[in-house]
């Protein structure tokens, strides 16, 4: 690997901390929400008596009270920046996963769940996909496939963690110490993190004052870059962005909050689905690197287009049910596991740019949310109704599909000004300004 090819995949200097907090928020975003329902749905629901379905229906429930305070976080993380933003979160997120471990009827439980959710997924996407656009406006790529590495070792470390709790400890007062870990970090990411590259001291993108000058955007815009709720609600391209980017979220929600319990439903034992999630996250850490890799060298649209084939055919394999195409699917499930949050900060950041991406990304990520959080609820009422995850498995698939071809009639670099000439970036703000 040459020097330009190793700088650009790895040569990020101060940023690597941005990286890496944003890595560790991913971890503990999938982890509580999102993977360890695997072990705490089922736990919760046999304490309190009840159906795991309906528990695990109450994902649904969280995302959708959860749109309308991330649209709230989103201002948030406008006024006081994503640093302060994301300190707040995490300790909502651990506040809330004690909650949820502590619930004594459903609608705590869902209380809870919702404050966890908002909590995690806003530090995650709100601030951290914030952090990711202004250090990395070039790179986004890359770095997203740093970043959702934390998804993959959710899988791998965070269910064991939680399995193992639950089994010495209950439910109850396993949930404690993910809680307690989850404020710390808060607490050092408020310390530590800034907003920006330019308060370290460094370009975007870690390049040379050279390179910044002649080839980023460099005219003074406001906060917004000139948009508004209602400019971007008029554009066909916002709504293409939101529903499928978060349409891949939603596969990937409809597979990983239940994968356990699927692996139970074909055969293997409770222990094997359990080291199996363990073995296939790390494929999946060096599956997130891959799909980052190719996000920066063929572009986002295009590699979206070749995610979503990969992600249909590996869950058609998996409703065979059998099991030689069962494992085929894990891994190929594993290598994708990554891509699906890559994707939720890559392509707006590609469409939009960096200039005015916190007001974007407040209004856009809502909707992404919504559409994930359905995943749950598919889940729910798919167990409740036939006992299965089967069916689960084939609507995901014709998701993917369906993403695919939304994707298709995506302009990458629509309204990036990175990406525009000067004069095509002045006239756009004017067009803005004037609308």
């Amino acid at each position: 690997m040459n020097k330009s090819k190793a700088s650009e995949l790895f040569g990020f200097g101060k940023g690597w901390g941005t990286i890496i907090y944003c890595l560790v928020m991913f971890w503990f975003y999938a982890g509580m929400v999102n993977d360890s329902s695997n072990i705490v749905a089922p736990a919760v629901a046999e304490k309190l008596g009840i159906q795991a379905g309906s528990v695990l229906s109450m994902g649904t429930v969280a995302a959708m009270v959860g749109v309308i305070f991330f649209f709230v976080m989103g201002a948030v993380n406008r006024k006081i920046g994503p640093r302060v933003t994301s300190f707040i979160c995490l300790i909502l997120g651990g506040v809330g996963y004690f909650g949820m471990g502590h619930a004594n009827s459903l609608a705590q439980y869902a209380i809870s769940l919702c404050i966890c959710t908002i909590g995690c997924m806003s530090a995650g996407y709100i601030a951290g996909g914030a952090l990711v656009a202004q250090w990395f406006p070039k790179k986004k790529g890359i770095v997203m496939g740093y970043t959702t590495m934390g998804h993959n070792m959710a899988t791998g470390f965070f269910v064991p963690l939680i399995n193992f709790l639950v089994a010495k400890l209950g439910v109850t007062h396993a949930v404690v110490f993910p809680a307690i870990l989850v404020m710390i970090v808060g607490v050092v990411g408020l310390l530590l993190m800034r907003n920006t590259p330019q308060e370290r001291g460094i370009n975007p993108d870690n390049v040379s004052d050279e390179v910044y000058k002649a080839e980023y955007f460099q005219e003074e815009v406001d906060d917004d870059a000139g948009w508004t709720v209602k400019k971007l609600f008029k554009r066909k391209t916002f709504w293409l962005v939101a529903v499928g980017s978060g349409g891949f979220q939603f596969v990937s929600t409809v597979i990983i909050t239940q994968l356990v319990v699927r692996n139970t439903q074909v055969g293997f034992s409770q222990n094997q689905a359990i080291a199996i999630m363990t073995i296939l996250a790390f494929a999946g850490i060096l599956g997130s690197w891959i799909i980052g890799v190719l996000d920066q060298k063929m572009g986002t649209k295009k590699t979206m287009i070749f995610f979503g084939f990969w992600y249909a055919a590996a869950l058609l394999l998996e409703v065979t049910e059998i099991r030689v195409l069962v494992i085929v699917f894990l891994v190929m499930f594993a290598l994708a596991l990554g891509g699906s949050a890559n994707f939720t900060t890559s392509l707006p950041a590609a469409v939009f740019g960096r200039h005015g991406f916190k007001k974007v990304n407040s209004v856009l990520f809502p909707i992404q949310a919504l559409v994930s959080s359905f995943g749950f609820l598919v889940n729910g009422q798919v167990l409740n109704a036939t006992g299965s995850l089967r069916m689960s498995y084939v609507i995901a698939a014709i998701a993917a599909i369906v993403v695919v071809v939304i994707v298709c009639f995506i302009d990458e670099h629509k309204y990036n000004r990175d990406f525009m000439t000067e004069e095509e970036a002045e006239s756009f703000t004017k067009q803005l300004e004037a609308e």
